[in-house]
């Protein structure tokens, strides 16, 4: 089917959805979709792992288990049409109104759970979507969304509402884009950029790079578990997984020995640049190491490592740009710093994040209120996760307040329209209804202007 087609045949059924569908029905359809990839979990992470070869199956299980119940969570009960709000003081009114046609731009990394948020945030606005794959992972999207549409068609949600290209290409992409009325793009840099040029509003996602801070006088072996978790979560290719840990420098045995007592492998000063040359190629990452595993990136250096690593932990020997391992790895590999007082710690943080991952997330782990605010005040990121695994609670969590999602705003910082988690109040028009109320004073000019 030609892109214009499937557009005419959205733009129809989002008519009929937004005419017919009131806020009880629209949410028992959202609640089959996000229960959809719940109860097939395991088939679709299956076939995520055939057909991409990277990531950890038991992994992907998880993220596509906790991703459904948590937007589901997040999204039961919130308005999304109709009237919002009715200021009491002003009178002003809000009215939600749906958007038209979203075109989801989807990435291998996370093939299943992306389509899945983009989706129900869709339909829980009165949305039509178009999902656009992925070419390495559109079997595995696609069943994704074909999953989705049977099982919210017995709701007599209208034919076309939901639609993915089965046979995705970059300029099948680019002409959804054009025709669509807001485009989300989740994926590599390249992609979000053309979205932004695409000439229609645009959500999109910058580059990961996971600076996590680990204060002093904390149990090391708690913080271990919590980054490796995070580091090697489905073989490191989430975009808010941990990317290098700054520790003290007097504190680097106690760190390090908690580190090998939790998986991860002091990669030695010998073989370090093994590690280094493995990963990267004139300063890019190696697409064959992407997602791939402990052992597969040790043999691919030459080094030997335990059965039961679970990372790889290079030392670097500078930070920015005067040392390769300080950039993004999409793979269980960290880098380590150490540093003198906590000042300094910001600024090795800041510095790796200015080269790469401007705007995304950092970490911390900490008992220091003072230093924890001190770190989200002076790290130019959307997002400082305290004290838990990056990688699983960056992207929203039912604890932590953050919006359920897997596309993950970066502002101005990462070239992004938004600093925060994407959800579905981001597919909402609002119109305003603006009396004047005579309940409010007007003041003079001398009332306005006193001190």
């Amino acid at each position: 089917m030609e892109i214009k087609e499937m557009v005419e045949r959205a733009r129809k059924a989002q008519v009929i959805y937004d005419e017919r569908f009131d806020q009880e029905r629209v949410d028992q359809v959202i609640k089959v979709a996000a229960r959809t990839i719940f109860d097939h979990a395991e088939e679709l992470a299956r076939l995520t792992i055939d057909e991409t070869q990277m990531g950890v199956y038991e992994d992907k299980v998880a993220k596509n288990r906790n991703k459904s119940k948590g937007v589901w969570y997040n999204l039961k009960g919130k308005k999304s049409m109709g009237i919002l709000s009715i200021d009491e003081r002003t009178n002003l009114i809000e009215i939600a109104k749906p958007i038209g046609v979203v075109a989801g731009i989807t990435p291998m990394t996370n093939p299943v759970v992306t389509p899945m948020s983009k989706i129900i945030f869709a339909l829980k606005t009165k949305n039509a979507i178009i999902i656009a794959p992925h070419p390495k992972a559109k079997q595995c999207s696609s069943a994704a969304v074909k999953l989705i549409i049977e099982a919210i068609a017995p709701f007599e949600v209208p034919e076309g509402l939901v639609q993915v290209i089965e046979e995705p290409t970059i300029e099948k992409t680019c002409e959804l884009m054009e025709a669509c009325d807001v485009v989300v793009a989740t994926g590599g840099m390249p992609m979000v950029k053309s979205a932004y040029s695409s000439g229609k509003p645009s959500f999109g996602v910058g580059a990961g790079n996971v600076q996590v801070i680990l204060d002093r006088f904390i149990d090391f072996d708690v913080a271990a578990e919590k980054v490796i978790t995070g580091r090697s979560f489905d073989n490191g290719i989430i975009c808010s997984g941990e990317q290098s840990f700054i520790y003290h420098k007097d504190d680097k045995q106690e760190v390090m020995d908690a580190f090998r007592r939790h998986g991860a492998y002091i990669v030695s000063e010998e073989d370090r640049d093994k590690v280094v040359n493995a990963l990267f190629e004139d300063g890019h990452i190696y697409r064959d190491i992407v997602g791939q595993s402990v052992q597969t990136i040790a043999s691919k250096a030459g080094i030997f490592v335990p059965g039961n690593t679970r990372v790889l932990v290079v030392e670097a020997h500078g930070i920015g740009r005067d040392d390769l391992i300080c950039k993004e790895k999409m793979c269980p590999v960290m880098a380590a710093f150490s540093y003198d007082n906590f000042d300094e710690a910001i600024k090795i943080a800041k510095t790796n994040l200015f080269m790469e991952g401007n705007g995304h997330t950092a970490g911390i782990h900490s008992n220091n209120q003072a230093n924890i605010i001190k770190a989200g005040t002076e790290l130019s990121v959307s997002r400082l996760i305290v004290n838990a695994p990056c990688a699983t609670t960056a992207g929203g969590s039912i604890q932590n307040g953050l919006p359920v999602t897997n596309t993950l705003g970066c502002g101005s910082w990462g070239n992004n329209s938004i600093s925060e988690n994407f959800t579905y109040k981001h597919l909402l028009n609002i119109t305003r209804i603006a009396p004047l109320s005579a309940r409010i004073h007007v003041p003079s000019d001398a009332e306005i202007w006193e001190l």
